[in-house]
C-alpha cells in the first residue's frame, strides 16, 4: 500500500497583516499567490463561500501554482444556509458551474461548512449528500463536511459519510465541537486555536501532535489536508510552515 499525501496550508492568500511577516516586504500583491503556493502545499479558498469566481480567475490560479499544490474550495453559503439542505440542488448547480474544473489535479476537496445552529437531521443530510456530485468534467471530487453542532456526534452521521466517502472535518476550536471520525479516504483538519504570542501560532507539543496525526493518516494510504485558519490569523503561515517542517514537506 502506497503512502497517502499530506498537504498543509492556510485560508486564502490575500491578508494585509501577512505583508512583511510572511510575504517579503515590497512583494507585489499580484505575486502573493505565487509566493504562497511555493511556501505551502495547499490553500483553502474561502471567497467561494460568498460568491462565484470568474472562470478566468480559476484559469489564472491554475497557471500560477506549481504541480502538486492543491486548492480546497469552500462550498457556497447559498447551499449550506438553506433551511432544508436536501433542497440545495439549484444552488449546487450554480456553484459547480463556475469553472474550477480547470484546476484539474490542483483541485483538492470541496468543504461544506454548516452553521452552529444546524442540528443533525439524518434524512436531510442524506438528501444533501445525495446531491453532491462524485465528479466534475471527468475530475473525481472529494467532499468534506464541517458540522458545528454537537448533535452531529452521532454514529448515524458517521455511517452516512462512510457510505459516500465523505470526510468529517476535524475542527480544533474554542467555539465548536471537535468531532473526530474516519469516514473517507482522506482527512481534513481546520486548526483554529493559534496564539499571536507564539511565533508559530501553536506550541511545539501541539504541532508535534498534529504532525503525528497526519503521518498516521498517510501511513494508512489516505491523504491528509491540514489548514491553519482562524485564531491569530497573522500566525497562520508560520504555523503551517512549522508543521510542514516536521513533516519534511516543501
Amino acid at each position: 500500500m502506497s503512502e497517502g499525501k499530506i498537504r498543509v496550508g492556510v485560508g486564502g492568500w490575500t491578508f494585509p497583516p501577512w505583508r512583511g511577516v510572511f510575504y517579503p516586504q515590497g512583494l507585489a500583491q499580484s505575486k502573493e499567490l505565487e509566493f504562497a503556493s511555493r511556501a505551502l502545499t495547499a490553500i483553502e479558498i474561502n471567497a467561494t463561500f460568498y460568491g462565484r469566481q470568474k472562470p478566468a480567475s480559476w484559469g489564472n490560479w491554475e497557471k500560477i501554482v506549481p504541480d502538486g499544490f492543491q486548492f480546497a474550495v469552500k462550498g457556497s453559503r447559498y447551499c449550506v444556509m438553506k433551511s432544508k439542505l436536501a433542497e440545495a440542488q439549484e444552488g449546487l448547480a450554480g456553484f459547480f458551474a463556475q469553472g474550477f474544473a480547470c484546476l484539474g489535479p490542483k483541485l483538492g476537496p470541496i468543504l461544506w461548512q454548516f452553521t452552529h445552529y444546524r442540528k443533525f437531521d439524518r434524512d436531510d443530510i442524506a438528501g444533501f449528500l445525495d446531491l453532491l456530485p462524485a465528479e466534475l468534467d471527468g475530475i473525481k471530487l472529494r467532499h468534506a463536511l464541517e458540522p458545528r453542532n454537537e448533535s452531529f456526534r452521532d454514529e448515524k452521521f458517521f455511517e452516512l459519510c462512510r457510505e459516500r466517502n465523505v470526510a468529517i472535518v476535524l475542527e480544533d476550536s474554542d467555539d465548536y465541537p471537535t468531532i473526530e471520525a474516519d469516514t473517507a479516504d482522506f482527512t481534513y483538519a481546520r486548526l483554529q486555536r493559534m496564539n499571536e504570542d507564539v511565533l508559530t501560532g501553536y506550541d511545539d507539543a501541539s504541532l508535534d501532535g498534529f504532525a503525528q496525526k497526519a503521518r498516521t493518516t498517510a501511513s494508512s494510504g489516505r491523504d491528509a489536508f491540514v489548514f491553519m485558519i482562524n485564531g491569530a490569523k497573522v500566525r497562520a503561515p508560520a504555523a503551517a510552515q512549522a508543521l510542514q517542517t516536521r513533516l519534511n514537506l516543501g
